[in-house]
């Protein structure tokens, strides 16, 4: 474990607010936990907020039918104007998805894990009042409702909803086939018929492959060398349980790890072939605290050329596993930590220190011994998308916490976009609750921050999307088209409006369905859409929902 925290380093760090282990206190507590892993831990701990409401002390409420009757059906008990469940959903703004297919045993067990543990001890706030609407004003509408077309629906990787997990769409570069992965393991490639086969399947390629606990656990994205047709090169992302491998990226042994992240290099031997043969090797793997907030892009630069600084270098986004959450704010803080990053490495290289892949030496940290030679920008919670305009400028996408999410230009190589010490233009106290912000200090430090930005009376979760590239839609020509991934809401910006320094106007539009105007909450029959967005080569725009599985093409 190369990059492994030394003891003296972590002697340095500050201890307050680190996370406490969870108590269990019996057999059925034990299988309790693994239960909360499975199907609650990705949006509920024992400590601070996340996506849904913190869980510590919970048990010892009155009401005993309160916490079995969310697990069953947390809607039906909104809905019957329940004391507790209804103030919970007005302020989270999302509903926790049924649970009535866990056995009753399941139930009882679950209950038992979450009734063993403690209420977190109260923090006070160092920051004065908070910022109780960080952003009052509300996203306008554009008046743009666009014709959409169902395209096709992919097979079920679930037994419940999610139906899918559909999460990414690419073009193959060579026979320009829309290639969709799905995070069950299923990288899939689509005909002129609109039909899907699979090109790999991850789980058949490695036995430690494992999509869960996690909303975004398992084959999280891929990428294909911009001489794919040449060397037959390409690169995916996917999770393995804690402890498969050494870690290329670790920290010390007395904070918990729940899986790993891998990034494989892929050689195909034809690079035409409708289904993948070939093989692979690992380029490198890092630890995460929790299941969450893992490895979610992969990146080429589609402008670079050869001769230009990014050609043939792959972008990776990393997110900061949770850790803040779990109270260990200094894992992504700063540059002399892995995680939190967008990384910029040389796969075809050999200069790291594992031997596996090349750090660029126009990378902003190489020659800085304190610093991750891989890192190319800094200060992100969840960098989910990564995206370049026509014109070379390069954007993430950033999931905030529980306030404000975000797109940041990356206007030069090492930039710090501020998490845990930012989210959005706003402060947050990483040692405190994180769930509120604060405004920016009067000796505010060198920050990048967002042009465009929302809070959480809007939605819960950006989609990064794209520029679009297409001739059909006139209105969405020269706009960054993204969304909400909660809700299914569409938005945009005018690409001309991204300067760094200024927040760009974002617009909602909308879309119709056989000529009458659809929300995609009521297409998937959810309160969860899981939204996401592609586009093929000819710049036709997509939309991919992933409790339905379904598919749709922006049409004129």
């Amino acid at each position: 474990m190369y990059r492994k925290l030394s003891l003296l380093f972590i002697l340095f760090i500050p201890l307050v607010g680190l996370a406490q282990q969870p108590v269990v206190s019996s057999k059925l507590s034990q299988k309790g936990q693994k239960l909360f892993e499975q199907n609650c831990g990705s949006c509920h701990n024992f400590t601070q907020d996340g996506i849904g409401p913190h869980l510590g002390g919970i048990g010892a409420i009155s009401d005993k039918a309160y916490i079995p009757g969310m697990i069953r059906n947390a809607q039906a008990m909104i809905d019957a104007g329940n004391t507790r469940a209804l103030p919970l959903y007005r302020k989270f703004r999302t509903v926790m998805p049924s649970f009535d297919y866990l056995k009753e045993k399941e139930i009882k067990a679950l209950i038992a894990f979450i009734e063993d543990q403690p209420e977190p001890p109260k923090v006070s706030s160092t920051m004065g009042k908070a910022i109780e609407d960080p952003i009052p004003q509300k996203i306008g509408s554009s008046g743009l409702v666009v014709k959409m077309e169902p395209v096709l629906q992919f097979p079920f990787t679930n037994d419940r909803i999610p139906r899918t997990r559909i999460t990414k769409m690419d073009v193959h570069p060579i026979t320009g086939e829309r290639m969709v992965v799905d995070l069950q393991g299923k990288l899939y490639k689509l005909n002129a018929k609109d039909e899907p086969s699979v090109y790999m399947d991850m789980a058949k390629e490695f036995k430690s492959f494992i999509n869960s606990p996690g909303l975004a656990t398992g084959f999280g994205s891929f990428a294909f060398h911009p001489e794919f047709e040449k060397k037959g090169l390409f690169y995916t992302t996917h999770s393995e349980p804690a402890g498969t491998k050494p870690a290329d990226f670790a920290y010390a042994d007395s904070i918990p790890v729940k899986l790993q992240w891998i990034v494989e290099e892929w050689k195909t031997d034809n690079p035409e072939s409708e289904v993948f043969e070939g093989k692979s090797r690992e380029l490198f793997r890092i630890d995460m605290v929790t299941q969450i907030h893992g490895m979610q892009e992969i990146a080429f630069n589609p402008y670079a050329e050869k001769g230009d600084d990014d050609y043939g270098l792959l972008f990776i986004g990393l997110g900061d596993g949770g850790a803040v959450e779990q109270g260990y704010d200094f894992i992504p803080r700063g540059k002399e930590m892995a995680w939190g990053k967008v990384y910029r490495i040389d796969p075809q290289g050999r200069n790291s220190k594992n031997g596996q892949y090349g750090i660029p030496a126009s990378n902003p940290f190489v020659g800085d011994p304190t610093a991750i030679q891989e890192t190319y920008a800094m200060g992100f919670r969840n960098a989910n998308r990564i995206h370049w305009l026509k014109d070379g400028r390069m954007l993430v996408s950033n999931i905030g916490q529980r306030q404000v999410e975000s797109l940041y230009l990356i206007p030069e190589p090492g930039v710090d976009c501020g998490w845990p010490d930012r989210e959005g233009t706003f402060q947050i106290e990483r040692k405190g609750d994180i769930n509120f912000v604060y405004p920016l200090p009067g000796n505010d430090g060198d920050y990048n921050y967002p042009v465009a930005q929302y809070d959480h009376d809007e939605g819960n979760a950006i989609m990064g999307g794209f520029e679009y590239r297409g001739d059909d839609i006139l209105e969405l020509k020269g706009k960054y088209i993204f969304g909400e991934i909660v809700k299914g809401r569409l938005f945009y910006i005018d690409v001309a409006d991204i300067e760094s320094g200024r927040q760009a106007e974002i617009k909602e539009w909308f879309v119709s369905l056989e000529g009458k105007q659809v929300n995609l909450s009521d297409l998937t029959k959810t309160s969860k859409v899981d939204l996401r967005l592609g586009q093929d080569k000819d710049g036709h725009v997509y939309i991919m929902t992933k409790p339905d599985g379904m598919m749709y093409r922006l049409i004129p």
